[in-house]
């Protein structure tokens, strides 16, 4: 786990929760026009409307506001790798399960600027990156699972490393790929599929 926690204390009140909800937009408008690294917590208060202390109340500093953007782009992101490998059977619809997360992901991370940005702020900030890395391993657990049901007699903490190797690939090469020219953009992407689909359907 992270030291860094989320919300210093959860709202428990309607009207606090809308409070929270406030200041998470304004962080988000604030993201998408000027990048994770110009978020300041009096911006954040100004634009709510809402002071300075308020804010403090919920969010003890700007790692707190990007790891609860990220706790909820990361909860979307678990349930659609889960929902996509549910069905998974055999080494065919393994591959073209894990295809389509990439192209879900990919296609995620051109649509919305603020996704990605807070992706890079959790990675700029040494603080936040044992939450990353545990947010990692549990998407590579979903994985490892599919696999598992592909090669159910395979070493289950050589899976485990694999899994969680494509999935840590996989985030480097998101994040080089919405930083290039789209047409290159789009070619790493196809790189890193042939990649992964030579781990998950190489082997029976």
């Amino acid at each position: 786990m992270s030291d860094v926690a989320a919300l210093r204390r959860a709202p428990a009140q309607e009207r606090s929760r809308l409070r929270v909800e406030k200041m998470l937009e304004a962080a988000m408008a604030i993201i998408a026009e000027k990048g994770s690294d110009a978020l300041r917590m009096s911006d954040v208060a100004q634009m709510a409307g809402v002071s300075i202390g308020s804010l403090y109340q919920f969010f003890p500093d700007k790692a707190a506001i990007i790891r609860t953007l990220a706790e909820r782009y990361n909860e979307q992101g678990r349930r659609c790798i889960a929902e996509e490998l549910a069905g998974v059977q055999d080494a065919k619809s393994l591959v073209a399960a894990f295809g389509r997360l990439i192209d879900i992901y990919y296609a995620a991370f051109l649509a919305e600027p603020v996704r990605r940005d807070v992706w890079s702020g959790m990675q700029a900030d040494q603080s936040l990156r044992a939450f990353e890395l545990a947010e990692s391993r549990a998407n590579a657990e979903i994985l490892a699972q599919a696999m598992l049901k592909v090669r159910p007699k395979g070493d289950r903490k050589e899976i485990a490393a694999a899994a969680l190797l494509i999935m840590s690939l996989g985030e480097s090469a998101m994040r080089l790929a919405v930083s290039v020219p789209r047409a290159e953009g789009a070619r790493i992407i196809a790189a890193y599929k042939r990649l992964a689909v030579s781990e998950l359907g190489g082997r029976g």
